[in-house]
């Protein structure tokens, strides 16, 4: 009987040779995880076995990447992943350990909630806590602040954090708060920003998140980017990154000139309206911008030379100055998905 698949999609694989980062089509099954170069390869590059392996989350080996996670085999191999945005992590991490812990005892897989840390109270709910956190009208405000001539766009102090949590009643004093704003750190759900917030983490104290004004940290989906003293130019630049971040993942994007096929990560924005591609193997900075106002997006069933494609889940993106984009989503619900938050972006962004 063929293993039951729980969970698909792309994620960053680190090599086990060469230590390159490259995207990677991952299944993950109820025995093991398979990872493909490509979504339509039939044969997999290679196979996790899953039974009495560890996972590490998050995993804090790679100081410039973000929402990685450590599986280590039985033989003590390690292999690591990284995810797009914090949910995707999230639920791959989850679905990893339930499977783990389903082999271990002889069961079937079958998702539930488990917790994320048993050091903390029964009453706490990081995920559900971070999601609070975030929210546009009573969750805490991201501000544009300012420090040794630097600008920390979409960040706020340890204090405020502290604040939030003691005035909406999820902690009982500031020490607790400390606790729990320690512990969103160390799952990735808080980012430092700055010199003070990162030694802090990077050091020995006893609490790693800092309950201090001139302490800045972000959510790692927020859009975040630190500005220094620029041109004109630099500034005109840096305005299309202002937009809220409303999407983001992985797509298939066609090239332009050799008209190939290859992973991006995109970066939805609204006001201004921008989507914004990534190398996902890493690199800070986009490999290419689309100004969506005035955008047309529609799903398409030909390939871009007007031949019925054997590709699925295609759906182009028509600027207003008329340059073609065609991408290729993994499954007709996130090409859904993809296309509306593309409309309403285009519609009120600027």
């Amino acid at each position: 009987m063929e293993p039951k698949q729980i969970r698909e999609g792309y994620l960053v694989k680190r090599g086990s040779m060469f230590n390159t980062w490259k995207a990677m089509w991952v299944v993950l099954l109820e025995d093991g995880i398979e990872f493909y170069k490509k979504k339509s390869d039939n044969s997999p590059k290679g196979m996790i076995p899953l039974k009495g392996s560890t996972l590490t989350s998050s995993c804090q080996a790679f100081a410039k990447r973000m929402l990685v996670f450590k599986i280590t085999t039985t033989k003590q191999q390690d292999h690591f992943f990284q995810a797009s945005f914090l949910e995707e992590r999230d639920a791959w991490v989850r679905d990893i350990k339930r499977a783990i812990k389903c082999i271990e005892g002889g069961q079937k897989f079958a998702r539930k909630s488990t917790r994320r840390s048993i050091r903390l109270p029964e009453t706490i709910d990081l995920g559900a806590l971070y999601l609070s956190m975030k929210d546009t009208e009573a969750g805490i405000k991201e501000l544009n602040l300012e420090k040794d001539k630097k600008v920390f766009n979409h960040c706020f102090t340890g204090s405020c954090v502290i604040d939030w949590l003691v005035s909406n009643n999820s902690v009982r004093n500031r020490q607790e708060g400390l606790m729990i704003a320690s512990s969103l750190l160390n799952e990735g759900y808080l980012q430092p920003a700055g010199d003070l917030s990162k030694n802090a983490v990077d050091g020995t104290a006893e609490n790693p998140f800092l309950d201090n004004p001139d302490a800045f940290y972000y959510f790692p989906d927020s859009g975040f980017f630190c500005e220094e003293n620029s041109s004109d130019d630099d500034v005109i630049l840096k305005e299309e990154f202002r937009g809220v971040v409303i999407k983001q993942g992985c797509l298939l994007k066609q090239g332009h000139r050799r008209k190939n096929w290859k992973v991006r990560k995109f970066v939805l924005r609204e006001d201004p309206a921008y989507l914004h591609y990534y190398d996902p193997a890493g690199g800070e900075d986009p490999l290419g911008a689309v100004h969506l106002r005035g955008c047309v997006v529609t799903s398409v069933e030909s390939s871009p030379d007007g031949r019925k494609s054997d590709e699925e889940n295609l759906f182009e993106i028509i600027t207003a100055d008329e340059v073609h984009y065609f991408l290729q989503a993994a499954t007709p619900k996130e090409r859904t998905e993809w296309i509306k938050a593309i409309q309403v972006a285009s519609r009120t962004g600027k």
